[in-house]
């Protein structure tokens, strides 16, 4: 037998969300180790839905074989953390990923992301250690396309991720983007609106500007030219929606592919002069909190951005 000892960063979730997020069982083993009173809390029979509160013990009538962690301080210790930071404090980190670097692991099982470095930097500072820990592991708040670059939120406790997930989910970070397109927009500035459809065959969208199909998501997309250079134009875009390769679909739709985009654009000569990945990078970010934000309210009204002339593809717009 197991007990499991709740502490903060477990309490407040159901208990079927807990194991599921503390041991590998699989869903149908899960729900019936609760009904079978394999699984109890404080020694008594419980329900999935129940609400589990700091100080509650789980005990569990399990084989060892699903206590085994993927996670250990041993494979965090081997790993020289690199990371760009920009901003960190008790709660969240914020840090630049750069171009080429995958947020978590992919379709290749490559361990080298992003929030492995992350995880091995928490532990190395002693702020975070995978043996300690039940069902919380810091954990990254949004995602970026592994050949954008830009800003990433990670959080370091459970309260921290759930606050940081409503305010997203919500709308109330603001997240702006530098992009480097071909061609200059006639308009220094737009807000424009279509609708996006998903290929989950091809991985690519498709915009529409009216009669769309019916799973097609309304995006709106807002930019302003902030510098240009021969064919081409450096654009901020501020995404008032957020939907799978929104922004490089969106000026490719209005006839300004991002430069170096293959996926959306003509990418050849973009190569041959050194771009690797699209021009795209999310270099600032405002949190905008209108509801209540609890232990994370002295962040509202910050900002915080990348310079942008930091920025690998703007210094041909900056010299």
């Amino acid at each position: 037998m197991h007990e499991l000892i709740i502490k903060k960063n477990d309490s407040g979730q159901r208990l079927d969300k807990f194991i599921t997020k503390t041991l590998q069982l699989p869903m149908s083993l899960l729900y019936k180790s609760i009904r079978t009173k394999k699984i109890k809390v404080n020694r008594k029979r419980a329900e999935a839905n129940m609400i589990l509160a700091e100080g509650d013990t789980v005990q569990c009538f399990l084989a060892e074989e699903w206590f085994k962690k993927e996670v250990s301080g041993d494979s965090l210790s081997a790993i020289i953390p690199k990371l760009s930071m920009i901003y960190e404090d008790e709660n969240i980190l914020l840090v630049d990923k750069r171009p080429g670097v995958s947020v978590h692991e992919d379709e290749s099982g490559s361990t080298n992301t992003l929030i492995t470095h992350i995880l091995a930097y928490l532990f190395q500072k002693g702020e975070y250690n995978p043996d300690d820990e039940q069902s919380f592991t810091p954990a990254l708040c949004n995602r970026i396309d592994r050949n954008t670059g830009g800003i990433v939120i990670a959080a370091k406790t459970a309260a921290a991720l759930r606050i940081m997930n409503e305010k997203i989910k919500a709308r109330e970070i603001d997240k702006f983007y530098l992009a480097a397109v071909h061609g200059v927009p006639k308009a220094q500035e737009a807000t424009l609106t279509a609708y996006l459809l998903k290929n989950e065959q091809t991985k690519t969208v498709k915009i529409y500007d009216s009669n769309p199909p019916r799973d097609a998501k309304k995006i709106i997309t807002k930019y302003r030219v902030i510098a240009k250079k021969e064919a081409s134009a450096l654009l901020e875009v501020e995404l008032l929606t957020g939907r799978t390769h929104q922004i490089r679909a969106h000026m490719a739709h209005v006839g300004h592919p991002l430069i170096g985009d293959g996926k959306y654009g003509i990418n050849k000569q973009d190569r041959a002069k050194g771009y690797k990945y699209q021009a795209l990078y999310s270099y600032k970010l405002r949190f905008a909190f209108v509801g209540e934000a609890t232990e994370l309210e002295y962040l509202n009204g910050r900002e915080f951005s990348i310079p942008k002339n930091d920025i690998y593809f703007t210094k041909d717009y900056f010299q």
